[in-house]
């Protein structure tokens, strides 16, 4: 058996206890490594001190207490040590993602970059053993009557890890396993549960794919151009990016839609996370609360801001309006911002109640050039307020009527930066037309804005009248 064995390159059998499942706040308790190298065997096991509260459950789990720990050595003193256990040799563990992932965020901390080929023991077993309806480690030492000397212990761990692997070879052969491991080192970065017949189904093209936790539970949306490149990216970075990490523990399939580009993966994302508010997504805020500032001149023939609420905000109709807020606070504090900035008048923004006769406290101090006592005549005033604004204006609706913007084999149905939704034929342009304009959302105008100035302008229809099937085609 260890002639066999020893065709292998050197192997180590990894398993870790924790203070809990966060890399970036949790730390390992204890590690344990197995190296199998040319037909020999050798453990290595460690207590470490974690420097931080064992929650009562994992002392309960593992049996590991501050008793247990408080004279044993920090990582950062045996990182050195740990390290060489690993280095050279592929890292094999069950559920690895969890394991290479605190470990590698551990030797980062300690300026130590640790890169390894990885073999998951959960993927091994779905491969060999798929008649098997469950891959967690206790199904496993229970379906191959494997020995336990310490359950939830990282050394007893580690040694059901080289004893399955002693099944493997008994039952299927060198040549087999060597196969299987180079087909599942291959694609190191695959979570568990996602099989790789699933990423293989991904089409390369733009779109938006939906990653699912366990009973369907949308945990994250995204777009891409390439979307099988951009899925894969996510797993690829998995085990040294916290986020990515935790995404690929979680998801248990995956599921896409096909685009005709990218201005339909955008619209179609920001609907879809909106409609699904996935776990790892920053949530992305509906627009029922949106204002905004429109500058018009008032009694004294000073520009000066009203703030319009929701109530009564159109955007793409009204003109003079800037910003577009969630909040008046948020507003506020923009316009705040840009006066102490531009050097205006904080009295005549209406952010500071102006004494007749007398300068704003801005002047008192050098951030205002004094337009509130005629030191700045109101026409500079007003030009630099306008340029100090630009970049902040809501753009009024630059069409007569609603329009399609024209993508591959679909037409984007927008009016006055509303996305009224995406066809494929007269019937659909017809239905989404008569449909009724949806509420202005942001992130929808964004994403129209910006399209708007880098397309095409013979990619632009325009929706007067239903479309005929010349001018859809066209």
């Amino acid at each position: 058996m260890n002639a066999l064995i020893s065709d292998f390159p050197p192997l180590a059998f990894v398993d870790i206890e924790t203070t809990g499942g966060n890399a970036d706040r949790d730390r390992i308790t204890e590690v344990a490594v197995i190296t199998l190298q040319d037909g020999q065997l050798f453990e290595w096991s460690r207590l470490i001190n974690p420097g931080v509260f064992i929650p009562k459950n994992i002392q309960i789990l593992t049996g590991i207490d501050h008793n247990l720990i408080e004279n044993e050595p920090a990582f950062s003193e045996v990182a050195r040590e740990i390290y060489e256990q690993l280095e050279g040799k592929i890292f094999i563990a069950h559920n690895a993602r969890f394991d290479y992932g605190f470990l590698k965020a551990s030797f980062k901390r300690c300026d130590l970059d640790f890169r390894a080929k990885v073999l998951c023991t959960v993927k091994l077993s779905r491969l060999l053993f798929p008649e098997q309806p469950r891959h967690n480690l206790d199904t496993i030492i229970a379906a191959h009557q494997l020995m336990v000397s310490s359950r939830h212990r990282a050394l007893g761990d580690a040694q059901v890890l080289e004893q399955f692997w002693k099944v493997c070879i008994s039952q299927f052969g060198v040549s087999r396993l060597q196969e299987s491991v180079k087909a599942l080192t291959a694609h190191p970065s695959l979570p568990p549960k996602i099989d790789q017949k699933l990423i293989d189904a991904i089409p390369d093209s733009p779109g938006v794919y939906l990653f699912y936790a366990e009973n369907r539970v949308p945990i994250y949306i995204g777009k891409s151009n390439t979307l099988k490149t951009r899925v894969l990216g996510h797993f690829s970075s998995a085990l040294s990016v916290r986020k990515e990490m935790k995404l690929s523990m979680q998801v248990a399939d995956i599921d896409w839609i096909e685009t005709a580009g990218e201005i339909g993966a955008l619209l179609l994302e920001s609907r879809l996370i909106k409609e699904k508010l996935p776990s790892l997504n920053i949530k992305l805020r509906r627009s029922k609360d949106l204002c905004a500032w429109r500058f018009m001149p008032n009694d004294g023939n000073v520009i000066a801001p009203e703030l319009v609420r929701h109530d009564d905000l159109q955007p793409g109709i009204q003109e003079h309006l800037y910003g577009l807020f969630y909040s008046r606070n948020e507003a506020m504090k923009t316009l705040q911002s840009i006066a102490k900035k531009n050097e205006l008048c904080e009295g005549l923004l209406g952010l500071e109640k102006l004494v007749p006769g007398k300068s704003c406290f801005g002047f008192q101090v050098k951030q205002c050039r004094g337009a509130c006592v005629g030191v700045e005549s109101l026409e500079s005033y007003h030009l630099r307020l306008m340029i100090a604004l630009k970049k902040f204006k809501v753009s009024v609706w630059p069409f007569k009527t609603p329009i399609g913007i024209r993508e591959g084999n679909e037409l984007h149905l927008i009016d006055h930066w509303c996305y009224l939704g995406t066809a494929i034929n007269e019937d659909e342009v017809f239905e989404l037309l008569s449909a009724g304009k949806p509420e202005f959302d942001l992130d929808i105008y964004k994403i129209i804005k910006k399209f708007l100035k880098i397309i095409d302008k013979n990619h632009i229809v325009q929706l007067s009248r239903p479309i005929s099937h010349d001018e859809y085609h066209d």
